[in-house]
């Protein structure tokens, strides 16, 4: 018997953790087969790669970025080779499961609820060891003749559910004796915990009770041997990471003891459950190894006590601050558009709140009414309407019109090109620190509507069109000390990387004989002692490959280091060093004499 577990990863470089999980607790029962694929993948290649290997069962993985590609795929699977057993598992088809075997005529089996043990019984019903009525947490079809014809029909039959597994250590680990070549500089998502200990109506795991954590010891071996096979990150799914704070702190201090060099972690994390001691603990971080994401959601009280989340914002606000204090911790904080009683402008509030604690990314979402959540199954209460298809996102409640979500779907849009990707740090800060300090929102509604009115947003731009669309806008809109805003923006544009094509858009004047000044500059070791000191005993001609030399006619160093600084007119000369990776900034600048 041939059984294949497979799936739809969103992009070439994640790995899918449970179809790993389902071998391993399956695999001393018979020989299973992993394959995965993307959503980028062509269907017809995926569906001649799988057909050609003639399995007798299938089970795909389903999320609501894959779902309407796999059932495609399982539609056409079943025409080709209709003797081919075919199942589909995860959250897109746990929830309605009987509902999908109506829809979809073509697959054999849903899996509901947690997999492992079911898959495993699946098997051996498959095997012929087990009656197919004996395998809770499962959908399939029997044939029974209809009583109004005597014709035979199938009938949808539902199993009760299966138990959640109290020790989660039984489950085989997929780590061991890994292949590096399957996983070297891929993303892997991993857990060292299931459930969560909130109760948030928007979320799929308020329906799981309880949360329960595999053995600290498992988890060490775990990424142990992860760390060993090199991966680029590793991107804990817990829902909570530091629910358990004694756990947290233990996985953290093992990876920074176990740092290889390479590898990055990503945790999501309740801030405000981060107390002194942790926050004490998190200062001897090094740069960049890990990645806080933290779901504000919204600050707006009322929204919160709806959807069933606790949260203290005092609390959050310090620790973010504290955290960003250190410089060593990426920090990446969430807001949902669409959530009960916030409307357009206590979303603007709930913005500003998070926006002004000036952390590395603020992610503006919008509410999905995921399958299975209390808040799609209370969608009439608020007025919710919402796309009936993945990833079933709001299109308006009774707080919020259509047409604010649009505009606020162009702030998103704004907030990721201009801020979240980090190509214009100075820029937006001189901007909203000077004309949008009341409320920095105001800032990028402005903007999206200045982008909408030139129709920017149906056309594609690259990386010089950006810079010059904000430059207008700050000369037509603003149109104050336009001179300082365009050294600024020059800033920004070589701040990160080198190149030779500067735009002819940003005022460029060299000093006479600048380039044998810099090269000058470069051969002089108290220079390179004081500003360049990973490059001693380098010769200029190599140096020159990792740094860039750019005239500025105000001090925009001295507004980089602390953006209050009084702008004043001074022809300077400013040294980029691009060669060591950054983490926070692409680039280390310095004003220089040459």
């Amino acid at each position: 018997m041939k059984i294949l577990l497979t799936t739809l990863n969103s992009k070439f470089i994640h790995t899918n953790l449970a179809i790993r999980y389902l071998k391993e607790f399956a695999k001393d029962i018979t020989d299973i087969e992993i394959r995965e694929y993307t959503i980028n993948n062509d269907l017809d290649y995926i569906l001649k790669d799988i057909y050609r290997h003639d399995y007798d069962v299938i089970l795909f993985s389903t999320y609501i970025w894959n779902i309407e590609d796999i059932v495609r795929l399982c539609d056409n699977l079943k025409k080709i080779s209709k003797d081919t057993k075919i199942a589909l598992g995860g959250p897109e088809v746990s929830y309605d499961s009987v509902k999908a075997m109506e829809k979809y005529d073509f697959v054999d089996y849903i899996l509901y609820g947690e997999g492992e043990k079911i898959f495993r019984d699946l098997v051996r019903h498959i095997k012929g060891e087990l009656d197919i009525s004996e395998v809770k947490g499962i959908v399939y079809r029997k044939k029974v003749a209809d009583k109004t014809n005597s014709n035979i029909i199938d009938k949808i039959i539902l199993n009760e559910p299966m138990e959640l597994i109290d020790d989660l250590d039984i489950i085989p680990s997929p780590y061991k004796n890994i292949n590096r070549d399957e996983y070297e500089n891929k993303i892997v998502y991993y857990e060292s915990s299931r459930g969560c200990p909130f109760d948030c109506q928007y979320c799929l795991s308020s329906t799981l009770e309880g949360l329960r954590y595999f053995s600290i010891d498992r988890i060490k071996e775990d990424l142990k041997a992860l760390i060993d096979a090199r991966v680029s990150q590793i991107k804990f799914i817990d829902r909570t990471f530091n629910a358990n704070r004694k756990i947290a702190m233990e996985i953290m201090d093992f990876l920074m003891k176990n740092d290889n060099g390479f590898t990055t972690y990503h945790f999501e994390v309740t801030a405000y459950l981060i107390d002194d001691k942790m926050l004490e603990f998190l200062k001897d971080c090094k740069e960049g190894l890990f990645q806080f994401e933290i779901g504000v959601q919204s600050t707006n009280d009322k929204t919160l006590e709806e959807v069933g989340r606790r949260d203290d914002f005092e609390r959050l606000s310090h620790v973010v601050r504290r955290v960003e204090s250190y410089r060593n911790i990426h920090q990446h904080l969430d807001l949902i558009a669409g959530l009960p009683y916030e409307d357009y402008n206590s979303f603007e509030k709930s913005f500003n709140d998070v926006f002004n604690l000036d952390i590395e990314q603020l992610q503006l979402g919008f509410l999905k009414m995921i399958k299975g959540t209390g808040i799609r199954e209370n969608a009439d209460k608020h007025g919710f309407k919402y796309k009936d298809y993945p990833p079933y996102e709001v299109l308006y409640n009774d707080y919020m019109s259509y047409s604010d979500i649009l505009k606020l779907k162009d702030i998103e849009e704004i907030l990721e090109r201009y801020y979240n990707s980090k190509n214009f740090l100075l820029s937006m800060k001189f901007i909203i620190n000077k004309y949008y300090k009341e409320s920095p929102f105001k800032f990028f509604e402005a903007f999206a509507t200045y982008f909408d009115k030139n129709g920017y947003f149906d056309l594609a731009q690259g990386k010089n069109q950006l810079y010059k669309i904000l430059l207008d806008f700050y000369s037509e809109e603003i149109g104050v000390d336009t001179d300082v805003f365009r050294d600024i923006l020059k800033y920004d544009y070589v701040s990160l990387g080198k190149s030779s094509n500067i735009p002819d858009f940003f005022v460029r004047e060299e000093l006479e004989d600048f380039k044998n000044r810099c090269h000058i500059f470069l051969k002089d070791e108290d220079n390179l002692r004081l500003y360049l000191p990973n490059y001693k005993d380098t010769p200029a001609k190599n140096i020159i490959k990792y740094v860039h030399f750019e005239v500025f006619d105000y001090n925009v160093v001295d507004l980089k280091d602390n953006i209050d600084s009084r702008v004043i007119k001074d022809k300077n000369v400013v040294l980029f060093e691009y060669g060591n990776k950054k983490i926070f900034d692409k680039s280390k600048a310095y004003s220089i004499q040459i």
